[in-house]
């Protein structure tokens, strides 16, 4: 079915536009642009991995929101920026350019449609300061627009969990394709996964000390091919359908917890003081 992961009766498609026309609560209704990429997770990876793990956790929380909340979710946008990776044979990549055009023009026609709060639930690594952009842009072309640039991984119940099931070298350098994102993939799409072929690769060895950065405060700018030939940057190798059930968890309680607080978000409008 066309929904996949995300529960039927929240996903936006099946809405007629007479069911639009007539929501109520429309400026509070949660809307969800679920985004991943298609692009190369090493030889033992899936091509899908990040919009995979968008529709997963995002059809997870769903089903476990109080009913009461309005919140729906469009359907994933699977292409994304991943020019860092299209060395690698499958990778597909728009620019910059184009996926903030069409975030922008997503965004402008919920708008017109009465919606006035949306969520960009992002689970690809090379494009935040895209999504970062289009929500300022957003917000400064309708005041009353509030648009949330978020990364699936942020939610805070996974802080904690993530120091429990990883080592602190995969915390650091474990980026792509490595335990997590592996573990999670054993967990929601296990014929999909060839650990066969999972090897780990490190782009720099042990965790360096100087100031610069993989990803961080301080980043560098590098091509996946800089960084590794496997197109792995992290170990795979100690993944497992246990851990990965248990991010999904935690991902999925964090995401529940991200929706509610929308729905109650009020916008900041100190510039409405002055018009008084």
């Amino acid at each position: 079915m066309l929904h996949g992961f995300i529960p039927r009766d929240r996903y936006f498609p099946y809405l007629t536009w007479t069911d639009l026309q007539a929501m109520p609560n429309k400026e509070n209704t949660v809307i969800v642009q679920p985004i991943g990429a298609i692009e190369q997770h090493g030889p033992h990876l899936p091509l899908v991995v990040d919009a995979a793990i968008s529709a997963a956790v995002l059809g997870k929380a769903l089903t476990q929101l109080d009913r009461a909340i309005p919140a729906y979710a469009l359907p994933i946008l699977y292409y994304g920026k991943s020019n860092e990776h299209w060395h690698f044979p499958g990778t597909i990549t728009l620019s910059a350019q184009t996926l903030l055009a069409v975030v922008m023009e997503v965004a402008e026609s919920l708008y017109r449609a009465g919606f006035r709060k949306l969520v960009l639930m992002n689970s690809h690594g090379g494009q935040p300061q895209v999504l970062e952009i289009a929500a300022r842009d957003l917000h400064q072309q309708h005041d009353d627009f509030a648009v949330f640039p978020l990364f699936t991984w942020n939610v805070p119940p996974l802080s904690t969990l993530t120091q429990e099931l990883f080592s602190p070298k995969e915390l650091k350098l474990g980026i792509h394709a490595g335990d997590a994102e592996t573990s999670l993939l054993l967990s929601i799409l296990p014929e999909h996964v060839k650990m066969e072929r999972a090897a780990a690769e490190y782009p720099l060895g042990e965790p360096r000390e100087d100031v610069f950065s993989i990803e961080g405060a301080l980043p560098f700018a590098w091509m996946t091919r800089d960084l590794s030939q496997s197109g792995v940057v992290g170990d795979p190798t100690t993944a497992s359908t246990e851990k990965g059930d248990r991010i999904l968890e935690a991902l999925a309680t964090g995401w529940v917890q991200v929706i509610q607080d929308v729905y109650s978000f009020q916008l900041p409008q100190a510039w409405r003081s002055s018009e008084v």
